[in-house]
């Protein structure tokens, strides 16, 4: 299972299933650090090897060529089928033995 960083929008409800599918999930307000730029939230992330949720792509995208040694991006299409969303990101994630350095996307169906 994966250790991710659910950046400060990403959904509650999502992180409570991706939880319950065995992952381990910190949010960005349990950490302590609401308000972080995106590049902190990258670089906290990687220092703690995390990889990060998020439904900001073009940020994350950019940050992704930029600092391409991270511990892992997962960016999300909005979904508010929550239990749709965990299940397509786990799913996503499954075969990947590591996430450092890789940008996965995750669009909603449809």
């Amino acid at each position: 299972m994966a250790a991710f960083y659910a950046n400060e929008q990403f959904p509650q409800q999502v992180v409570q299933f991706l939880r319950a599918l065995g992952h381990d999930v910190l949010t960005v307000q349990e950490a302590g650090n609401r308000g972080l730029a995106d590049d902190e939230v990258l670089t906290f992330a990687s220092r703690t090897h995390r990889t990060v949720l998020t439904l900001n792509r073009r940020h994350f995208i950019r940050l992704h060529k930029l600092q391409p040694d991270h511990a892992g991006i997962v960016i999300c299409s909005r979904d508010d089928q929550w239990e749709r969303q965990a299940n397509r990101i786990h799913a996503a994630i499954a075969n990947i033995e590591t996430l450092n350095g890789m940008l996965i996307r995750v669009n909603r169906p449809g």
